[in-house]
Protein backbone atom coordinates (compact mmCIF):
# COMPACT_ATOMS: atom_id res chain seq x y z
CA UNK A 1 0.00 0.00 0.00
CA UNK A 2 1.34 3.62 -1.17
CA UNK A 3 1.85 6.12 1.43
CA UNK A 4 -0.19 8.97 0.82
CA UNK A 5 1.84 12.83 0.22
CA UNK A 6 0.51 15.95 1.11
CA UNK A 7 1.57 19.09 -1.01
CA UNK A 8 0.42 22.43 -0.32
CA UNK A 9 1.35 25.22 -1.90
CA UNK A 10 -0.50 28.94 -2.93
CA UNK A 11 1.08 28.57 -6.46
CA UNK A 12 -0.86 25.98 -8.93
CA UNK A 13 2.06 24.99 -10.55
CA UNK A 14 4.41 24.70 -7.86
CA UNK A 15 1.91 21.70 -6.68
CA UNK A 16 1.47 19.94 -10.22
CA UNK A 17 4.89 19.96 -10.16
CA UNK A 18 5.41 18.06 -6.62
CA UNK A 19 2.92 16.08 -7.98
CA UNK A 20 4.98 14.71 -11.28
CA UNK A 21 7.72 14.01 -9.07
CA UNK A 22 6.32 11.60 -6.45
CA UNK A 23 2.92 10.02 -8.15
CA UNK A 24 4.95 6.80 -9.18
CA UNK A 25 5.86 5.97 -5.61
CA UNK A 26 3.42 7.61 -3.65
CA UNK A 27 -0.52 8.87 -3.27
CA UNK A 28 -0.29 12.48 -3.73
CA UNK A 29 -2.81 15.13 -2.53
CA UNK A 30 -2.89 18.61 -3.66
CA UNK A 31 -3.90 21.62 -1.36
CA UNK A 32 -3.40 25.47 -2.83
CA UNK A 33 -4.03 27.04 0.70
CA UNK A 34 -3.79 26.08 4.61
CA UNK A 35 -7.55 25.69 4.44
CA UNK A 36 -7.76 23.12 2.08
CA UNK A 37 -5.05 20.90 3.04
CA UNK A 38 -6.84 20.91 6.57
CA UNK A 39 -9.83 19.66 4.71
CA UNK A 40 -7.83 17.00 3.10
CA UNK A 41 -6.56 15.91 6.17
CA UNK A 42 -9.75 15.14 8.07
CA UNK A 43 -10.63 12.99 5.72
CA UNK A 44 -7.14 10.85 4.45
CA UNK A 45 -4.11 9.31 6.50
CA UNK A 46 -1.03 11.28 5.25
CA UNK A 47 2.37 9.96 6.04
CA UNK A 48 4.22 13.15 4.95
CA UNK A 49 3.25 16.92 4.38
CA UNK A 50 5.31 19.26 1.88
CA UNK A 51 3.93 22.69 2.65
CA UNK A 52 5.07 26.22 1.29
CA UNK A 53 5.91 28.82 4.05
CA UNK A 54 4.70 32.00 2.26
CA UNK A 55 0.93 31.82 1.67
CA UNK A 56 -2.06 34.08 2.30
CA UNK A 57 -4.09 33.95 4.80
CA UNK A 58 -2.11 31.00 6.89
CA UNK A 59 1.36 30.51 6.80
CA UNK A 60 3.19 27.35 6.40
CA UNK A 61 4.24 27.29 10.11
CA UNK A 62 0.47 28.44 10.74
CA UNK A 63 -0.51 24.96 9.02
CA UNK A 64 1.50 22.51 9.97
CA UNK A 65 0.87 23.25 13.97
CA UNK A 66 -2.54 23.11 13.15
CA UNK A 67 -1.95 19.80 11.38
CA UNK A 68 -0.47 18.48 14.52
CA UNK A 69 -4.26 18.25 15.97
CA UNK A 70 -5.07 15.61 13.69
CA UNK A 71 -2.32 13.67 12.09
CA UNK A 72 0.73 14.03 15.08
CA UNK A 73 2.79 11.52 13.70
CA UNK A 74 3.12 12.85 10.10
CA UNK A 75 6.18 13.88 9.01
CA UNK A 76 5.99 17.59 7.96
CA UNK A 77 8.61 19.26 5.34
CA UNK A 78 8.64 23.34 5.03
CA UNK A 79 9.69 24.61 1.58
CA UNK A 80 10.87 27.97 1.90
CA UNK A 81 13.35 31.13 0.96
CA UNK A 82 16.25 32.10 2.72
CA UNK A 83 14.36 35.74 4.16
CA UNK A 84 12.50 33.08 6.53
CA UNK A 85 15.30 31.52 7.92
CA UNK A 86 14.57 32.24 11.65
CA UNK A 87 11.03 31.42 11.30
CA UNK A 88 11.99 28.32 9.93
CA UNK A 89 14.74 27.45 13.05
CA UNK A 90 11.97 28.21 15.93
CA UNK A 91 9.64 25.64 13.56
CA UNK A 92 12.32 23.01 14.10
CA UNK A 93 12.92 23.92 17.43
CA UNK A 94 9.36 23.20 18.80
CA UNK A 95 9.42 20.10 16.74
CA UNK A 96 6.38 21.43 14.00
CA UNK A 97 9.07 19.95 11.05
CA UNK A 98 10.92 17.41 10.40
CA UNK A 99 13.21 18.75 7.70
CA UNK A 100 12.81 22.36 5.32
CA UNK A 101 14.09 22.59 1.63
CA UNK A 102 15.26 25.71 0.33
CA UNK A 103 13.15 27.06 -3.10
CA UNK A 104 13.61 26.28 -5.93
CA UNK A 105 14.43 22.71 -4.54
CA UNK A 106 16.76 20.46 -6.05
CA UNK A 107 14.20 17.57 -7.96
CA UNK A 108 16.90 14.73 -6.09
CA UNK A 109 17.09 16.54 -3.11
CA UNK A 110 13.77 16.22 -2.30
CA UNK A 111 12.80 12.82 -3.30
CA UNK A 112 15.68 11.66 -1.21
CA UNK A 113 14.10 13.72 1.99
CA UNK A 114 10.38 12.69 1.36
CA UNK A 115 12.07 8.63 1.11
CA UNK A 116 13.71 9.44 4.54
CA UNK A 117 11.23 11.21 5.93
CA UNK A 118 8.60 8.07 4.86
CA UNK A 119 11.26 5.61 6.45
CA UNK A 120 11.33 8.10 9.47
CA UNK A 121 7.32 7.67 9.56
CA UNK A 122 7.58 3.72 9.39
CA UNK A 123 9.93 3.42 11.93
CA UNK A 124 7.67 5.57 14.68
CA UNK A 125 5.19 3.19 13.86
CA UNK A 126 6.94 0.42 14.53
CA UNK A 127 8.60 2.22 17.87
CA UNK A 128 5.19 2.79 18.53
CA UNK A 129 3.96 -0.64 18.09
CA UNK A 130 6.73 -1.81 20.51
CA UNK A 131 6.02 0.36 23.02
CA UNK A 132 2.38 -0.62 23.16
CA UNK A 133 3.85 -4.36 23.39
CA UNK A 134 5.70 -3.14 26.40
CA UNK A 135 2.95 -1.79 27.79
CA UNK A 136 1.02 -4.76 27.36
CA UNK A 137 3.96 -7.09 28.68
CA UNK A 138 4.38 -4.76 31.91
CA UNK A 139 0.85 -5.22 32.91
CA UNK A 140 0.77 -8.85 32.20
CA UNK A 141 4.03 -8.80 34.89
CA UNK A 142 1.61 -6.94 37.44
CA UNK A 143 -1.25 -9.23 37.07
CA UNK A 144 1.42 -12.08 37.38
CA UNK A 145 3.14 -10.44 40.66
CA UNK A 146 -0.56 -9.49 42.23
CA UNK A 147 -1.79 -13.25 41.33
CA UNK A 148 1.58 -14.55 43.07
CA UNK A 149 0.82 -12.47 45.87
CA UNK A 150 -2.85 -13.85 46.20
CA UNK A 151 -1.43 -17.31 45.90
CA UNK A 152 0.77 -16.33 49.03
CA UNK A 153 -2.01 -15.31 50.76
CA UNK A 154 -4.71 -18.56 49.71
CA UNK A 155 -1.28 -21.09 50.46
CA UNK A 156 -0.89 -19.52 53.96
CA UNK A 157 -4.47 -19.30 55.24
CA UNK A 158 -6.16 -21.88 52.77
CA UNK A 159 -3.56 -24.90 52.60
CA UNK A 160 -1.23 -24.73 55.83
CA UNK A 161 -3.89 -24.10 58.50
CA UNK A 162 -5.43 -27.65 57.50
CA UNK A 163 -2.41 -29.72 56.73
CA UNK A 164 -1.21 -28.30 60.33
CA UNK A 165 -4.26 -29.97 61.90
CA UNK A 166 -3.98 -33.28 59.95
CA UNK A 167 -0.27 -33.13 61.45
CA UNK A 168 -1.33 -32.51 64.98
CA UNK A 169 -3.93 -34.93 64.62
CA UNK A 170 -1.53 -38.15 63.50
CA UNK A 171 0.37 -36.75 66.29
CA UNK A 172 -2.20 -37.53 68.85
CA UNK A 173 -3.51 -40.69 67.16
CA UNK A 174 0.37 -42.06 66.92
CA UNK A 175 -0.03 -41.94 71.13
CA UNK A 176 -2.69 -43.80 71.20
CA UNK A 177 -2.69 -47.96 71.32
CA UNK A 178 -2.89 -48.80 67.01
CA UNK A 179 -2.45 -51.94 65.59
CA UNK A 180 -0.10 -52.70 63.15
CA UNK A 181 -1.74 -51.79 60.01
CA UNK A 182 -3.33 -48.74 62.07
CA UNK A 183 0.53 -47.71 62.83
CA UNK A 184 1.63 -48.46 59.35
CA UNK A 185 -1.69 -46.42 57.40
CA UNK A 186 -0.88 -43.26 59.90
CA UNK A 187 3.15 -43.52 58.69
CA UNK A 188 2.26 -43.44 55.60
CA UNK A 189 -0.09 -40.37 55.48
CA UNK A 190 1.89 -38.28 58.31
CA UNK A 191 5.32 -38.94 55.28
CA UNK A 192 2.50 -37.64 52.56
CA UNK A 193 1.86 -34.39 54.80
CA UNK A 194 5.19 -33.78 55.78
CA UNK A 195 5.99 -34.10 51.97
CA UNK A 196 2.78 -31.92 51.44
CA UNK A 197 4.25 -29.57 53.51
CA UNK A 198 7.68 -29.53 52.06
CA UNK A 199 6.11 -28.47 48.97
CA UNK A 200 4.11 -25.82 50.00
CA UNK A 201 6.96 -24.07 52.20
CA UNK A 202 9.19 -24.25 48.58
CA UNK A 203 6.62 -22.77 46.79
CA UNK A 204 6.29 -20.52 49.25
CA UNK A 205 9.99 -19.52 49.32
CA UNK A 206 9.78 -19.33 45.70
CA UNK A 207 7.64 -16.72 45.13
CA UNK A 208 8.78 -14.83 47.96
CA UNK A 209 12.02 -14.56 46.16
CA UNK A 210 10.30 -13.71 42.75
CA UNK A 211 8.26 -11.18 44.03
CA UNK A 212 11.27 -9.79 45.72
CA UNK A 213 8.94 -10.16 49.13
CA UNK A 214 12.34 -11.88 50.61
CA UNK A 215 14.31 -9.25 52.96
CA UNK A 216 17.81 -9.47 52.89
CA UNK A 217 19.76 -9.14 56.00
CA UNK A 218 23.18 -8.36 54.17
CA UNK A 219 26.52 -8.40 56.15
CA UNK A 220 30.23 -9.49 56.04
CA UNK A 221 30.38 -13.01 56.60
CA UNK A 222 33.11 -15.22 56.41
CA UNK A 223 33.03 -17.76 53.57
CA UNK A 224 34.35 -20.41 56.11
CA UNK A 225 30.44 -20.23 57.71
CA UNK A 226 29.09 -21.41 54.44
CA UNK A 227 31.31 -23.90 53.19
CA UNK A 228 32.03 -26.34 55.90
CA UNK A 229 30.96 -29.83 56.33
CA UNK A 230 28.41 -28.27 59.63
CA UNK A 231 26.10 -27.54 56.05
CA UNK A 232 25.91 -31.32 55.95
CA UNK A 233 22.59 -32.02 57.20
CA UNK A 234 20.46 -35.23 58.42
CA UNK A 235 19.45 -35.95 55.08
CA UNK A 236 22.73 -35.50 52.92
CA UNK A 237 24.27 -37.84 55.51
CA UNK A 238 21.72 -41.15 55.30
CA UNK A 239 22.03 -39.60 51.17
CA UNK A 240 26.02 -39.71 51.24
CA UNK A 241 25.83 -43.20 53.13
CA UNK A 242 23.15 -44.68 50.64
CA UNK A 243 24.82 -44.22 47.87
CA UNK A 244 29.00 -44.76 49.35
CA UNK A 245 29.36 -40.77 48.93
CA UNK A 246 32.04 -38.66 50.23
CA UNK A 247 32.33 -34.92 50.27
CA UNK A 248 35.66 -32.76 50.25
CA UNK A 249 35.74 -29.32 50.50
CA UNK A 250 38.20 -26.89 48.96
CA UNK A 251 37.74 -23.67 50.34
CA UNK A 252 39.64 -20.46 50.25
CA UNK A 253 38.79 -18.22 53.96
CA UNK A 254 37.50 -14.89 52.84
CA UNK A 255 34.92 -12.29 53.75
CA UNK A 256 31.43 -11.97 51.69
CA UNK A 257 28.86 -9.98 51.53
CA UNK A 258 25.83 -11.80 51.20
CA UNK A 259 22.73 -12.67 53.50
CA UNK A 260 24.09 -15.88 55.92
CA UNK A 261 20.89 -17.89 56.13
CA UNK A 262 19.73 -17.60 52.61
CA UNK A 263 23.39 -18.02 50.78
CA UNK A 264 23.67 -21.34 53.53
CA UNK A 265 20.01 -22.14 51.90
CA UNK A 266 21.37 -22.02 48.93
CA UNK A 267 24.65 -24.35 49.68
CA UNK A 268 22.36 -26.62 51.37
CA UNK A 269 19.90 -27.15 48.28
CA UNK A 270 22.79 -27.54 45.90
CA UNK A 271 25.00 -29.94 47.78
CA UNK A 272 21.86 -31.79 48.58
CA UNK A 273 20.84 -31.86 45.01
CA UNK A 274 25.24 -32.87 43.82
CA UNK A 275 24.78 -35.81 46.42
CA UNK A 276 21.42 -36.82 44.63
CA UNK A 277 22.60 -37.13 41.69
CA UNK A 278 25.90 -37.82 42.01
CA UNK A 279 27.74 -41.17 40.49
CA UNK A 280 27.58 -44.17 43.00
CA UNK A 281 30.73 -44.11 44.78
CA UNK A 282 32.40 -41.15 43.84
CA UNK A 283 33.57 -38.03 45.47
CA UNK A 284 31.44 -34.57 45.66
CA UNK A 285 33.44 -31.25 45.54
CA UNK A 286 32.36 -28.00 47.57
CA UNK A 287 35.03 -24.98 46.05
CA UNK A 288 35.13 -21.47 47.27
CA UNK A 289 37.84 -19.25 45.31
CA UNK A 290 38.15 -15.54 44.87
CA UNK A 291 39.30 -13.89 41.74
CA UNK A 292 40.61 -10.74 40.46
CA UNK A 293 37.44 -8.98 39.98
CA UNK A 294 36.35 -8.92 43.16
CA UNK A 295 34.51 -11.59 43.31
CA UNK A 296 33.88 -14.98 45.57
CA UNK A 297 32.92 -18.17 43.18
CA UNK A 298 31.26 -21.03 45.31
CA UNK A 299 30.50 -24.29 43.16
CA UNK A 300 28.71 -27.81 44.00
CA UNK A 301 30.31 -30.47 41.21
CA UNK A 302 29.74 -33.86 41.31
CA UNK A 303 30.52 -36.58 38.73
CA UNK A 304 27.85 -37.33 36.12
CA UNK A 305 27.02 -37.34 32.53
CA UNK A 306 26.78 -34.09 30.33
CA UNK A 307 23.76 -32.45 30.59
CA UNK A 308 22.25 -30.83 26.96
CA UNK A 309 21.72 -26.87 27.62
CA UNK A 310 18.33 -26.92 26.72
CA UNK A 311 17.81 -29.33 29.71
CA UNK A 312 19.76 -27.24 31.63
CA UNK A 313 17.44 -24.28 31.44
CA UNK A 314 14.26 -27.00 32.22
CA UNK A 315 15.65 -27.40 35.10
CA UNK A 316 15.93 -23.72 36.40
CA UNK A 317 12.42 -23.74 35.74
CA UNK A 318 9.98 -24.78 38.16
CA UNK A 319 7.74 -27.87 38.69
CA UNK A 320 9.78 -29.04 35.90
CA UNK A 321 11.03 -32.63 35.69
CA UNK A 322 12.55 -34.85 33.36
CA UNK A 323 13.35 -38.20 34.33
CA UNK A 324 15.89 -38.60 31.56
CA UNK A 325 17.92 -35.93 32.91
CA UNK A 326 19.03 -36.54 35.89
CA UNK A 327 17.15 -40.55 36.44
CA UNK A 328 14.78 -38.84 39.16
CA UNK A 329 11.02 -38.27 39.12
CA UNK A 330 10.53 -37.59 42.24
CA UNK A 331 10.32 -33.49 43.54
CA UNK A 332 8.77 -30.48 42.40
CA UNK A 333 11.67 -29.51 40.41
CA UNK A 334 11.62 -26.08 42.78
CA UNK A 335 14.88 -26.63 44.48
CA UNK A 336 17.51 -25.18 41.91
CA UNK A 337 14.67 -22.55 40.74
CA UNK A 338 14.49 -21.57 44.68
CA UNK A 339 18.57 -21.36 44.99
CA UNK A 340 18.60 -18.89 41.56
CA UNK A 341 15.57 -16.48 42.81
CA UNK A 342 17.32 -16.13 46.19
CA UNK A 343 20.61 -15.44 44.37
CA UNK A 344 18.97 -12.75 42.03
CA UNK A 345 18.30 -11.05 45.03
CA UNK A 346 22.10 -10.78 46.26
CA UNK A 347 22.90 -9.91 41.77
CA UNK A 348 24.29 -13.55 41.26
CA UNK A 349 23.06 -16.63 39.28
CA UNK A 350 23.50 -20.42 39.21
CA UNK A 351 25.91 -21.32 36.30
CA UNK A 352 26.17 -24.86 34.95
CA UNK A 353 29.36 -27.05 33.40
CA UNK A 354 28.69 -30.29 32.74
CA UNK A 355 31.97 -30.87 30.32
CA UNK A 356 34.62 -33.75 31.31
CA UNK A 357 32.81 -36.20 33.18
CA UNK A 358 31.75 -33.92 36.02
CA UNK A 359 28.98 -31.89 36.90
CA UNK A 360 29.54 -28.25 38.20
CA UNK A 361 26.65 -25.84 39.55
CA UNK A 362 28.37 -22.67 40.80
CA UNK A 363 27.47 -18.58 41.36
CA UNK A 364 29.23 -15.53 42.37
CA UNK A 365 29.31 -13.21 45.50
CA UNK A 366 31.07 -9.93 46.29
CA UNK A 367 33.96 -9.67 48.60
CA UNK A 368 33.85 -7.50 51.58
CA UNK A 369 35.84 -4.22 50.09
CA UNK A 370 37.19 -3.54 53.25
CA UNK A 371 38.94 -7.20 53.04
CA UNK A 372 40.51 -6.34 49.99
CA UNK A 373 44.00 -4.97 49.81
Amino acid sequence: MKHTILCVDDESDNVDSLERLFRTKYKVLKATSGTEALQHLDKHRVTVIISDQRMPQMTGVEFLSQSLHTHPNAIRILLTGYADIEVVIEAINSGRIYRYVNKPWDPVDLVNTVDKAVERYELGLELAEKNRALEAALTELQTLDQAKNQFMVLVNHELKTPLTTMLSFTDLMSETKLDLDQQRFLGRIKTAALRLQEMINDALELVSAETQQTRLELRALTTKTLLSESGVTDAITRLMTDRNLTFKFEVENQRVIGDERILKNVVRRLMHNAVKFAEPKSEVTVIGQSDSAGLYRIAVINRGAAIDPVKIQNLLKPFTLNENTMNHSVGTGLGLSICNALLKLHSSKLVFDSSGGRISVSFKLALDPDSIS
